[in-house]
This record gives C-alpha cells, sequence and structure tokens, in this order.
C-alpha cells in the first residue's frame, strides 16, 4: 500500500543487477520488480499475520498486515513494492549498525567483551549472563547490543547520533531519526532492559554510566526508517565493507565475520530456521522490519509489524522465502 494514497504500489528506480553472485536468477531491472511483486504476493496470501509488539506501548497499534519490501543492488538499482518508502520504528535491525560501526571505530577489541554465538534463549533473557560472567553471547541480543552500544558511545560520545548519520549517510536520506515517542515508550516499560545493563555493569563490562547507555540503545532503536533506506544502507556489507561514496568502513574480513554473525545470531531464537527458509544473513526488528544481505549482488528489506512467537515478522519471512526461493539467491 502507498504510505500516501492507501493504493497498492510498486515502484523503482532504474538499474541493472550485477553478476557478483553465481548461480539462481540473473535479474535485470524488470525481473527484479516483478520478483518483488511475486514474492509480497505469496506472502500476502498467507492467513497468518502474526501479532505486533505489543509491550511497547507506542508499537502496539501497528497493523499486523502493512507489508513494504525493497532491494538495493550494490551497482545502484532501487525496487520496491508495498509500503516500501513508509518509514518505521526500525528496532533491533540498528544493533547490525551499532556492531559495524563499534568495530570499525574500535577495532576486534569488542570481542573481547561480547560473543559470537547463539544464545538459545529470548533476545531479552538474563540467565546466561550470570554464568558467563557479564559476557553476553552474541552483539545481536539486547545484552550484548548494550555492550555494542556502550563499546561505541566511549570511542564517539554518541552512539545514537553514530547511527543516525551512518544512516542518512548511506541512504541518502538526510530524515532520518528518531522517534523520540517510541524511544520514551520503551524508556518507561524497559525495566528488563535496565535490569540487563546493571548486571552486566555489576561485572565491569560497561564504561559508561547505565543511564548513558540506556539512552543512546533506545534512541539509536526507535530511528524511523523504511525498507528502501535500510536496503540502501545494508549494501555496506553486499560490498564486502565499502560505503556508499566508496570509502572502507570494514575490511573484507571484518564484513565476512559480521555477515557470519548475521547469519547465526541476527533473527532471534529462531536463526536456524531463518537460514533453513531464507538463507541469507539478516536482523530482524521486533517494528517488523528484516534486513537481509546478498553478498555481491545487494541487500533486501522487509517490513511488517505482525511478529511470531520469536520476535520476526511473519509476512517478512515468508515474502523472503519465496523470494530467495525463486531466484536461488541463497548463499547456499
Amino acid at each position: 500500500m502507498d504510505a500516501d494514497t492507501g493504493r497498492a504500489t510498486a515502484g523503482r528506480t532504474t538499474g541493472e543487477a550485477p553478476g557478483g553472485v553465481s548461480g539462481g536468477v540473473s535479474a535485470g531491472g524488470e525481473d527484479h520488480q516483478r520478483l518483488l511483486e511475486e514474492a509480497m504476493a505469496a506472502a500476502l496470501a498467507l492467513p497468518a499475520r502474526g501479532r505486533s509488539a505489543d509491550y511497547i506501548p507506542a508499537l502496539a497499534c501497528a497493523d499486523p498486515g502493512a507489508f513494504g519490501m525493497a532491494l538495493a543492488t550494490v551497482d545502484g538499482g532501487l525496487y520496491g513494492v508495498g509500503e516500501w518508502r513508509r518509514p518505521f520504528s526500525i528496532q533491533s535491525v540498528s544493533k547490525l549498525f551499532t556492531l559495524a560501526l563499534a568495530l570499525a571505530e574500535g577495532g576486534d577489541s569488542l570481542w573481547q567483551r561480547v560473543g559470537r554465538e547463539p544464545s538459545g534463549n529470548p533476545f531479552n533473557s538474563l540467565v546466561q549472563l550470570e554464568s558467563e560472567q557479564g559476557i553476553p553471547r552474541n552483539p545481536f541480543i539486547n545484552a550484548g547490543a548494550l555492550v555494542a552500544t556502550d563499546r561505541l558511545l566511549e570511542l564517539t560520545g554518541d552512539a545514537a547520533g553514530a547511527v543516525r548519520d551512518f544512516l542518512r549517510a548511506e541512504s541518502g536520506n538526510p530524515d532520518i531519526t528518531t522517534d523520540d515517542s517510541v524511544a520514551a515508550s520503551e524508556a518507561r516499560h524497559g525495566h528488563r532492559n535496565a535490569a540487563l545493563a546493571h548486571f552486566i555493569a555489576s561485572y565491569g563490562n560497561l564504561r559508561n554510566p547505565v543511564d548513558s547507555v540506556l539512552a543512546h540503545y533506545y534512541a539509536h532503536c526507535a530511528i524511523s526508517a523504511s525498507c528502501a533506506d535500510l536496503a540502501l544502507v545494508g549494501r555496506f556489507l553486499a560490498r564486502h565493507g565499502l560505503r556508499a561514496d566508496g570509502s572502507r568502513l570494514l575490511t573484507r574480513s571484518e564484513a565476512k565475520r559480521v555477515n557470519a554473525v548475521l547469519l547465526t545470531c541476527g533473527t532471534y531464537d529462531a536463526a536456524g530456521d531463518f537460514a533453513y527458509r531464507v538463507g541469507l544473513p539478516g536482523k530482524s526488528g521486533v517494528g517488523g522490519g528484516i534486513l537481509t544481505v546478498i553478498p555481491g549482488r545487494g541487500a533486501l528489506c522487509v517490513w511488517s509489524p505482525g511478529l511470531d512467537r520469536a520476535g520476526n515478522s511473519v509476512l517478512g519471512v515468508a515474502a523472503l522465502d519465496a523470494l530467495t526461493t525463486a531466484t536461488g539467491w541463497s548463499i547456499f
């Protein structure tokens, strides 16, 4: 649906797909558009819609059947269907950018403070922190993202601002910003995140005041951006660490490793099922967004607010499943 008119729409910016990925469909612009339309149709045909994130009151009223999807190719093509230009709360998708910027600014020392293994527990769980002495399992669960936020805050003095500015630069959209009402809603109901932060701090694994870390964490999670914006931003991982202007954010090795952690840890406690169905590195958020990377080809972002029990978009996963099945764009 178009965000302004309410009509079902599809749009594109002219571009050709590169041949950087062997196998599967080698699609030009019209084929890209058709593939997105077919993936959307497959998802919207499903009766299940999931439930919006009602534990964050500012997100609870989102329509679980809303849908948008965008593909940005590494050579500048941009394609979209549904509400692909409608901003939404990116939530945990921001954790990918926090991690990448912390690594870019401070190097691999971050990995001494956070692991790279799937947690096997809900994203806001406290149960592993005590047995593992305040070292979170990975940077994409809440505890790990708090540590990455703390590191980025230590390095830049403004973790949330660094994430926001990175998104603006890579997407070309200067209007990307934090939705203060969503951030405030998260802060008012963020007792478990506060508990996680204090517990991590008790082991000496936070270097900034807990309140500052939480404020920056809520601010970058509450950034609003569209599928088009996030697909454009995600291309730095498809380009093996290169930014939109050609400068290098991450080395090829670092980009490879971030993609690996995305695949194994990026979709909460359903990463195995996501790899099985979709076969791409991806980061989801409880706002309904999922940003995935097709190395060498581009980035895909899908949004639909209805979530499954693990916190991933029901229609989003279905659309990505349909697309990678049709194209062979899985990394496997």
